[in-house]
């Protein structure tokens, strides 16, 4: 089948040249031919295509560098951990080199946006040695189905991922090791080498509008979302293994996007085209939305175990990694919200999965507790999962997306404060975790039980019961919920020590202000004094 039209602004745009063959945006099918042809994935049963990343079966944080050129520097915020610098010299020493690898290379274009809301999309262009890439990308980002419309597509940012490039010498290119991910905000471009996990290229996507959408005031952030039938959005925000994903894909609400999401004056944007799940273990009674997408043409897995004889896969076989995904777009699900946008969300939900078995199953939030739970950014490690780790450990990422983040997190809480208290939005924490007892003592919060009370609280049945003040964290806690057991919603009356239970929380609200004094210079005082009173 012929290759789709060369478009306007071609690849000698970005000095690249003398290569081989050049896939313009090719469509699934087609790319489902290059992916078998090229050996570089198996079809399996019912038509997923399924593919190994090798040694990198995750990201790889510390391999990630932002180029320190003038037109950023002062707007990054370079906190030595996450945002670490680069200078312009070894970027161009490794564009370099990607331009000496790619000689007489296939490569593959997918031309598309970022953004559903037309008034802020991003026009990008991905550019990939795997026809499997490609597919990801145009899984992930919202493709373009208007022919003279990709003809004449300018992008106004690149991602060029070749996982066959390697930094070697890594000294020679400034980097620590062979992998690298180096986002250049003057250059508009994002080089990645040496790693085949595709979150890689979502989450540099996610970089770039993180950086680009709080300069034109539309907030980002790492969230999931959705909508009632009354119109009524909400925002659910958690790191991995909260629930994110899984109670936002509601059965009686609408999907509007599983994980990034801009806040403009007009309302709430998908970023995406598609959904990036973590698969591993999942169950098709608890996720039945999810789990029917793992069994559809132009899904792509990663690292999913399959049977070779009859390509059926294993969801619950972590033989290769934990973090099994599955890409796949958003029109595979049956109610979602196709056009990406909705109003300005009445609720946002703070999902944590507190493993001490502190935090309320769920509780109200000021605006300003809001702010300083946004910050903060708290769940926990489960003991068992990291080697060394004997107890649960807290785990807090700055606006539940640290690792992507180019700005100040205080930008990103001023801005939701701003909107939530300009909206009226309703705010609320809700743990996952456990009650009864840390881990190892005590239980996991059935799922049934937290879907009732986000329930409750979405439909706004919980602003309607009376409250009482949490003594260690200061948020109001119900007394009631429809459907749930009132004993369940304090949970130190669910633990059989209680002076153990307040030995725990005073534990824990010491590690949260511990961990907030990296922001006491950039937030104001009210937000300071929202935090853990015990």
């Amino acid at each position: 089948m012929p290759d789709r039209q060369r478009p306007v602004h071609g690849l000698e745009h970005h000095g690249i040249r003398n290569v081989g063959r050049v896939y313009w945006t090719l469509s699934t099918p087609q790319l489902y031919e290059q992916v078998i042809r090229r050996r570089e994935g198996l079809l399996a049963h019912l038509g997923p295509i399924v593919v190994r990343t090798g040694h990198t079966t995750g990201r790889s944080p510390n391999d990630k560098f932002i180029v320190d050129e003038e037109t950023s520097r002062d707007k990054i915020h370079w906190d030595g951990d996450v945002n670490r610098p680069i200078t312009e010299d070894a970027y161009n020493r490794l564009y370099d080199h990607m331009l000496n690898y790619i000689q007489g290379r296939d490569l593959f274009v997918q031309d598309c946006y970022v953004g559903a809301d037309p008034n802020y999309r991003l026009p990008l262009r991905v550019i990939t040695e795997d026809a499997w890439q490609s597919l990801f990308a145009r899984n992930m980002f919202i493709q373009i189905k208007d022919r003279d419309e990709l003809l004449n597509h300018v992008p106004q940012f690149r991602i060029i991922a070749l996982p066959g490039l390697h930094a070697q010498p890594p000294e020679d290119y400034a980097v620590d090791s062979e992998t690298f991910i180096v986002v250049n905000f003057k250059e508009r471009t994002v080089l990645i080498g040496a790693t085949r996990y595709g979150g890689e290229i979502k989450k540099s996507v996610f970089t770039i509008m993180n950086y680009l959408l709080p300069q034109s005031e539309v907030l980002s952030m790492h969230c999931s979302a959705n909508v009632g039938t009354a119109g009524d959005s909400a925002l659910f925000f958690g790191l991995s293994g909260t629930g994110k994903t899984t109670l936002s894909a509601d059965p009686h609400r609408a999907l509007i996007g599983d994980d990034e999401h801009g806040w403009s004056e007009e309302g709430i944007f998908n970023f995406e085209g598609g959904c990036y799940a973590k698969i591993i273990r999942l169950s098709q009674e608890a996720e039945p939305q999810i789990h029917e997408t793992t069994r559809k043409f132009g899904t792509i897995m990663e690292n999913v175990m399959i049977d070779f004889e009859n390509r059926r896969v294993d969801l619950n076989d972590a033989a290769f990694t934990e973090n099994t995904r599955a890409a796949y777009p958003i029109s595979h699900l049956d109610n979602v919200v196709r056009g990406g946008v909705a109003s300005h969300p009445k609720n946002i939900v703070f999902l944590t999965c507190d493993a001490f078995g502190v935090m309320p199953p769920v509780a109200k939030l000021t605006p300003d507790q809001a702010m300083y739970h946004f910050l903060s950014g708290y769940t926990a490690k489960v003991a068992g999962t990291v080697v060394g780790i004997d107890e649960p450990v807290p785990d807090f990422s700055a606006c539940f997306g640290a690792p992507f983040m180019a700005l100040h997190p205080g930008v990103y809480a001023k801005m939701l404060g701003e909107r939530i208290k300009k909206h009226d939005v309703n705010c609320w924490l809700v743990n996952t975790g456990w009650t009864g007892g840390p881990y190892g003592i005590g239980h996991r919060i059935n799922i049934g039980l937290t879907r009732a009370i986000l329930g409750a609280a979405l439909m706004g049945d919980l602003n309607k019961v009376e409250m009482h003040e949490e003594p260690f964290f200061g948020v109001q806690v119900p007394k009631s919920c429809p459907e749930v057991d009132p004993r369940l919603l304090d949970p130190k009356t669910t633990w059989d020590d209680e002076q153990a239970y307040d030995t725990q929380a005073r534990k824990l609200c010491e590690q949260f202000r511990e961990n907030f004094k990296k922001f006491e210079d950039g937030v104001e005082q009210n937000v300071i004094d929202a935090g853990p009173k015990g």
